[in-house]
């Protein structure tokens, strides 16, 4: 019982924010699997910062 009070008092909230992701600002949905498509700013976007981050 303790166990479970103690596993709650250090539980947090994860931090993620996808405010900011490829997909966040969605241009539609595929019909049948409702696959979000991201604008073509975003894919350009992603595509130089993975270009400008490769080692």
């Amino acid at each position: 019982m303790w166990k479970d009070k103690l596993k709650a008092f250090f539980t947090r909230q994860p931090v993620e924010k996808h405010d900011t992701a490829a997909w966040a600002n969605i241009k539609e949905t595929k019909a049948e699997s409702n696959v979000p498509i991201p604008d073509i700013i975003d894919v350009e976007n992603a595509k130089e910062y993975v270009e400008e981050n490769k080692k």
